[in-house]
């Protein structure tokens, strides 16, 4: 009858969807890591651009005039050359391979937090040590799921330790408006580099699939 072959399909896919993972050659594709990976890391990467306008503002209101005023753009001084610039031109930018461009992202954000931590060593209220604190460790976040999506598709880390905020033997700043410029400028160069990295983690994940499990299943004996 209609009503029993009904139920002996039915009773035959609960059968079969209950047996699946016993299944042994039932596979997930490689994309499903990386496009996960991917994803999350450009999240991270916007959470980190919204989270730096409130802190930027902050703590230029903390250097006080001229760097909180909204017109000021100084010139780039020679010893702000050590925090990595993200000044390059975009199509040269983009013309790099996926590889050295993640690597560039992950060299600049490992430098980039060892001055941030320097900074809030030096950072006079308990508010503003609290924000950058917290900021550090999302950016610590953002370097680890750099370092993730570079695995997962299976491109070595750079090699080497992350330079020094301050070489040894340098000299600080020779006064204190000199020192209110270099956090200035890492601050500007902070805020370009997740400008492009959003742009950069936004293309990449169109490249590699969103995660999609396919199945593969290995037919034996039939």
């Amino acid at each position: 009858s209609p009503t029993g072959d009904s139920w002996g399909i039915f009773t035959f896919l609960c059968a079969a969807l209950c047996n699946l993972p016993a299944l042994p050659a039932l596979n997930c594709s490689e994309e499903l890591g990386a496009g996960q990976s991917i994803q999350q890391t450009y999240d991270l990467t916007r959470y980190l651009e919204h989270q730096l306008r409130t802190l930027a503002g902050t703590y230029l209101n903390y250097l006080g005039p001229p760097f909180n005023e909204p017109d000021f753009n100084p010139p780039r001084l020679a010893r702000a050359e050590r925090v990595p610039s993200a000044t390059v031109d975009l199509d040269l930018w983009r013309g790099l391979t996926d590889n050295a461009r993640l690597a560039a992202n992950y060299r600049a954000y490992s430098r980039l937090l060892c001055y941030l931590r320097v900074l809030d060593r030096q950072v006079g209220t308990a508010e503003l040590r609290h924000r950058l604190a917290h900021f550090c460790a999302s950016l610590q976040g953002l370097v680890l799921s750099i370092g993730g999506v570079m695995s997962s598709l299976g491109y070595p880390l750079p090699a080497g330790p992350a330079a020094p905020p301050v070489p040894p033997g340098a000299p600080t700043a020779p006064n204190d408006f000199l020192k209110k410029m270099d956090d200035f400028w890492l601050l500007k160069e902070l805020q370009t580099w997740l400008w492009r990295s959003a742009k950069d983690f936004n293309r990449l994940k169109k490249k590699v699939p969103p995660a999609v499990v396919t199945l593969r299943l290995e037919a034996r004996g039939f």
